[in-house]
């Protein structure tokens, strides 16, 4: 009798582990890990613990359409894809431009905003106005980032790798840096958080930023996808861009 007892509880403990494990799963299944730089106002910032910005509103009306939970998991640019290859995050939402190059890693959905690079330099710089004037001059760029692509392949010129867009912003105010190439927007609220500081708008091309994931998640594309068209639709996409552009 006291055997089967034993065999009995044995039992039963099982059977609540598979399924704890079962739900475990399910949870897992039902949420997306979200990598992203909060270094990259409006899009994605840090307010208090917070993790706010336009991708995080998107992501966040995306994730209810599709019936998904996200989590946000922080990290430095370059450091999205690996993770993203490495299965540590399923998405990307990073301002991240849709390269020809990047394209053949992994997918990305239909483009949700236009961007372009832009200068930022000392307010009484006039020998920079534009990208043809940085021949022999030091340029910060973020590790990673459309500028540091761009800046790397320019002859003559020395670029500045950082970790963070805070971190050039610095540089330059320092005079470590002659200028910084940075996404439009970011640039915007940088200089009109720091006086000292100025934009110079240049000819660069229109970039789209897109939602990444790995090549084998098709479905869930798809759905993202479907999800885009919805938002842009029912007015929640044009609601989110007054938010964070006041277009």
């Amino acid at each position: 009798m006291f055997k089967n007892n034993i065999v009995k509880i044995v039992i039963a403990l099982l059977a609540v582990l598979v399924l704890f494990i079962s739900c475990q799963k399910k949870e897992e299944k039902n949420k997306l890990y979200v990598g992203t730089n909060a270094e990259f106002e409006p899009f994605e910032y840090r307010e208090g613990d917070k993790i706010v910005g336009f991708d995080m509103d998107l992501i966040a009306e995306i994730a209810k359409l599709i019936g998904k939970e996200i989590e946000i998991v922080d990290m430095q640019f370059d450091g999205l894809l690996p993770a993203l290859e490495a299965k540590k995050i399923d998405i990307i939402a990073a301002g991240m431009t849709a390269t020809e190059e990047r394209k053949k890693f992994v997918n990305f959905t239909e483009p949700y905003y236009n961007s372009k690079q832009s200068i930022v330099v000392q307010a009484s710089n006039t020998d920079i106005t534009s990208f043809d004037s940085f021949a022999g001059k030091k340029i910060g760029v973020v590790l990673g980032y459309t500028g540091d692509i761009l800046v790397s392949e320019m002859t003559n010129v020395e670029a500045q790798k950082f970790n963070s867009a805070s971190e050039t912003i610095l540089a330059l105010k320092s005079q470590k840096v002659d200028a910084v190439v940075l996404d439009y927007e970011p640039a915007k609220n940088y200089v009109a958080q720091n006086a000292e500081l100025k934009l110079v708008e240049t000819d660069a091309a229109v970039e789209e930023y897109s939602i990444a994931m790995r090549k084998e998640d098709t479905e869930l594309l798809a759905q993202i996808n479907d999800a885009l068209k919805t938002l842009k639709d029912n007015g929640t996409y044009d609601a989110l861009i007054s938010k964070y552009f006041g277009e």
